[in-house]
């Protein structure tokens, strides 16, 4: 058995009822020799772009319930939460091609995505070949492997733009937070260190218990500032309450549009009111952000590309909450 085969080549072999109907669209089932990219694969593989990261929802429940695989209990992360590990990566190629994922979308081996065992599906990672120093940004949208001391089966673009399509090797995984996204920090030749580590280590280690929010009602008077638009990307609602992230304060503001729900004194507050209203709204929650200055700490949602995103957001937040927010603009 070639050493690339990754452990996911028996994700639906095993019949566990628990998970069956997880597992029953997983891209698996046995290998047998010539898993590569076939006779006529597209031109230029090499320099296939990484996934682009945006906000999508988490969703409890699918593909991030907690599932068997060979004798192991696995529990998905369902929280915006920071991640990293280090571990052997395999990758999977043309025995899997169109075959349904965990996700439910057909595997695509000429794209850049992966398989991993408890990463929020959807979700995105930076993963590392330290051996040559290249990385690769890829969507999770599977999971697997299920060998020991493997952490990430690659899509066979991906294994091959790390060099990794000769068998199974070592690599850094670094999962990619709603807080990069949405600062574009996760991007190597653009990002703010200083921003990066400063949401890095604002955040809670995992589990952290959630005080409860004020009411509505409490929150504090918007301060003036130029006025602008936005609508929200159509984001499906949860099947359950997520735990929304912490907000993280900060001086400088990705550029775009925003949608200001609320301004506070006190960092307390907009944290409570933050998670009130990801608790309220789900489809809110990957876009919420608290920025803080001299005054005050600003919760808002975005950031949007264009004004008519910005008033279509704010005429689904006034609906959904009651309250009337404002547009802002940071150039």
């Amino acid at each position: 058995m070639p050493l690339h085969r990754p452990a996911s080549l028996l994700r639906c072999v095993f019949a566990v009822a628990a998970c069956a109907a997880l597992l029953a669209g997983c891209a698996s089932g046995p290998r047998k020799g010539g898993d590569g990219p076939g006779e006529h694969p597209p031109p230029g593989l090499a320099s296939v772009a990484d996934a682009e990261p945006r906000l999508e929802t988490i969703r409890p429940g699918g593909a991030n319930k907690p599932y068997q695989a060979l004798g192991r209990e696995y529990v998905p992360m369902t929280r915006d939460l920071a991640f990293s590990e280090r571990g052997l990566a395999s990758w999977y190629g043309r025995q899997f091609h169109g075959r349904r994922t965990a996700s439910g979308e057909p595997y695509d081996m000429y794209a850049m995505t992966a398989a991993h065992p408890t990463l929020p599906i959807p979700s995105y990672a930076r993963i590392r070949n330290p051996a040559n120093g290249r990385e690769v940004i890829v969507r999770i949208n599977d999971r697997g492997p299920f060998h020991a001391g493997r952490i990430v089966d690659l899509s066979y673009t991906a294994a091959l733009r790390l060099d990794l399509l000769r068998g199974v090797a070592p690599v850094e995984l670094e999962r990619i937070t709603y807080d990069e996204i949405r600062a574009g920090t996760w991007r190597r030749d653009g990002g703010d260190a200083t921003r990066y580590a400063a949401a890095r280590s604002a955040r809670p280690p995992a589990g952290e218990r959630v005080a409860a929010a004020p009411e509505l009602a409490a929150m504090a008077a918007l301060p003036a500032e130029a006025v602008v638009d936005a609508s929200l990307r159509p984001v499906g609602a949860a099947s359950e309450a997520i735990a929304a992230p912490v907000p993280v304060a900060a001086t400088a503001q990705p550029r775009g549009f925003w949608v200001q729900l609320g301004a506070f004194r006190e960092a307390s507050g907009a944290d409570s009111f933050q998670r009130h209203v990801a608790a309220d709204v789900d489809w809110l929650m990957p876009l919420l952000a608290t920025f803080g200055d001299a005054s005050f700490f600003r919760v808002q949602a975005g950031p949007y590309a264009n004004r008519d995103e910005a008033q279509g957001a704010a005429a689904r937040i006034r609906e959904a909450l009651g309250l009337v927010p404002m547009i802002v603009e940071r150039r």
